[in-house]
């Protein structure tokens, strides 16, 4: 795929993690319990990625050489749990949005993606290969951080607990090794499988976080009637399956960058077109345009992924 519409591509996705950041928190709020939330994504996507598994004795075959490169030291075990990453970023959704909204919430998770993305690439994770850090990366990455400053002050107040916005912090610098590893088990096994494996370790991580849950605060309220509320995990296959298409023309931090724009957009249409919890504010919309500056600059400042295939193995 060439780079020019893989970008489109990746921004694409972007404005579906948005969509889907708005769902999620939704679900969690509505059923007042925001990891059965992610378990109810996480879940439904898994059901379907079996299913379509299943079905198709290629894809079973695809998944079969994921197994097989495990075993003989292809891919290192620590390469197919990128399911982690994304459940915890699926869980501060369904935990924060609706509290600080999906602006600042993805400003925040924007944060974690640029700095994580200049330090994975440099550290060679992804199937690309290592990528220097250059002064613009690095001005890009401080940029953003000061927009989440900006975006963070103007809304937590006195009564909000910060960790609605390191949460997302966390979460975001997650799913930047995330797309990277997700590369790696792509380029064995294909974009489907390495989406197949993300969800099965999802899934059973946030089963044990909620068994906890449950164990402490009881059972989540009852599920509600609108169907909408459940296409999470539809949007999450999307990014996923797609981002380890793409990761490896891209690079971890371009790739990143670009699902951050589309984010950003998504984002701020939700907050003024549709908003949910905490109204847009202008420190929220400074934080936004400043985020997307500081993604335009650490763009400039890339370089064509694959220079230096010293990557770790």
């Amino acid at each position: 795929m060439r780079n020019q519409a893989a970008l489109i591509v990746a921004v694409l996705i972007g404005i579906a993690v948005a969509i889907q950041s708005r769902l999620n928190g939704t679900l969690g709020t509505r059923i007042h319990d925001g990891v059965a939330a992610a378990i109810v994504s996480f879940g439904s996507g898994l059901v379907v990625l079996v299913v379509f598994t299943l079905v198709s004795a290629a894809r079973r075959a695809r998944m079969a050489e994921v197994v097989t490169a495990v075993r003989t030291g292809r891919l290192k075990w620590w390469h197919c749990v990128g399911g982690l990453a994304g459940a915890s970023a699926v869980a501060s959704q369904g935990i924060t949005v609706t509290t600080i909204g999906v602006a600042l919430f993805t400003v925040a998770i924007v944060a974690g993606q640029v700095v994580s993305g200049v330090l994975v690439d440099r550290a060679g994770l992804g199937p690309s290969g290592r990528s220097p850090i250059t002064a613009r990366r690095i001005a890009g990455a401080a940029i953003v951080l000061a927009a989440v400053a900006i975006a963070s002050h103007s809304s937590i107040t006195s009564g909000t607990n910060w960790l609605f916005v390191v949460f997302p912090v966390v979460a975001g610098a997650a799913t930047a090794w995330q797309m990277a590893v997700n590369g790696r088990v792509a380029a064995v096994g294909g974009p489907m499988s390495s989406a197949l494996v993300n969800f099965i370790v999802g899934t059973s991580a946030l089963l044990v976080v909620g068994a906890i849950v449950v164990a402490n605060r009881g059972w989540p309220g009852a599920l509600p009637h609108e169907p909408w509320l459940y296409l999470g995990g539809l949007l999450g296959i999307l990014f996923i399956a797609v981002s380890a298409r793409i990761v490896h023309g891209l690079g971890v931090l371009l790739l990143a960058l670009a699902t951050i724009a589309g984010q950003l957009i998504g984002a701020l249409a939700l907050d003024v077109f549709v908003p949910a919890g905490r109204h847009l504010n202008w420190g929220v919309v400074v934080g936004c345009v400043l985020a997307l500056v500081g993604v335009w600059v650490g763009r400039r400042g890339g370089t064509q992924p694959g220079h230096d295939q010293g990557g770790t193995e």
